[in-house]
């Protein structure tokens, strides 16, 4: 059981207690790194998470935000465009903004299986199981079983995800096991398992072993 840090008051969720009580060390991980911050709520519509990460792809953060500004800028009145609105902009106009031509048809794709129902509405996606959403998702061109994992963690707090495919989370998994070197997907599926119900969670504190491996070097 991971003791508390005094400089930090935050206590630890159940989930937390679980891993730490898996073995050593994630009991150590957990102790150093300390309590998962309180997770912000985003309300976001899927089809506005998706065109997010598609931004996001392969772009510093801040080189990602910029993009997005001037599409929203482009439609004032709202905070963020609708599907028919986005699905309206012509290749040449997204390209404006920033994005790369793939971008850019990705994105016209996320409108139009949106305006289609097969990005479903927040309230239908609430519904659906996360095998189910990742099914219907990958369908669509550019976005790939990572980028819907990510979108259940962050937007819809979908509890039980670990993205396999994360270099982070490999790293991560590489750190904390001190491995020679980091496993195949397939292998951290299996071994992700037994950090199930919790495996969310689980993913934070991997990413967060993985950039402290990093600054040490």
């Amino acid at each position: 059981m991971p003791k508390k840090h005094h400089h930090n008051q935050m206590p630890y969720s159940p989930a937390e207690h679980y891993l730490a009580e898996l073995d050593t060390d994630w009991a150590k991980l957990i102790a150093d790194i300390g309590p998962h911050p309180e997770r912000t709520h985003s309300n976001q519509e899927p089809y506005e998470a998706l065109i997010r990460a598609v931004a996001h792809q392969q772009l510093h953060g801040k080189a990602a935000e910029n993009i997005l500004n001037r599409l929203v800028a482009y439609y004032p009145n709202s905070t963020f465009p609708s599907p028919d609105q986005i699905f309206a902009t012509t290749i040449e106009q997204l390209r404006s903004f920033g994005f790369s031509n793939s971008k850019a048809v990705t994105i016209l794709g996320i409108a139009e299986k949106t305006l289609e129902g097969t990005v479903p509405t927040r309230i239908i996606a609430e519904t659906l199981t996360n095998e189910e959403l990742i099914k219907r998702l990958v369908t669509l061109r550019g976005i790939g079983q990572w980028t819907v994992e990510i979108f259940l963690m962050h937007t819809l707090h979908r509890p039980d995800i670990l993205p396999v495919d994360d270099f982070g989370i490999r790293e991560g998994w590489k750190v904390l096991k001190a491995l020679e070197e980091q496993p195949k997907p397939r292998q951290l599926a299996e071994f992700g398992k037994v950090l199930s119900p919790y495996r969310t969670t689980a993913s934070w504190y991997l990413w967060r072993a993985a950039d402290r491996a990093k600054q040490k070097k």
